[in-house]
């Protein structure tokens, strides 16, 4: 099935991605997007980030954890959503 959708430049250049696009794409605010172009068009596609650009997003917490209370913790809940 395809689906056709508009949007409108700016003067600057810029457009607002239909809500569909964006759902479909799994873009939200601060989204990198690519530009592949070819003879038959241009596709938008999600870029993908190296994980290590993620580094220092996230405080480091008071305390650090082990693997093994990591696997516990999982085994844990997993007891729990099996009890249910």
């Amino acid at each position: 099935m395809s689906t056709e959708l508009k949007a409108t430049l700016s003067v600057k250049g810029q457009v607002s991605l239909p809500a569909e696009v964006r759902r479909r794409l799994g873009l939200s605010q601060g989204s990198v997007v690519r530009f592949q172009l070819s003879d038959d068009g241009v596709r938008l596609l999600p870029a993908v980030v190296d994980v290590r650009s993620l580094k220092g997003r996230v405080a480091k917490p008071a305390k650090t954890v082990s693997l093994q209370d990591m696997a516990l913790a999982i085994a844990e809940r997993r007891a729990r959503l099996a009890q249910r």
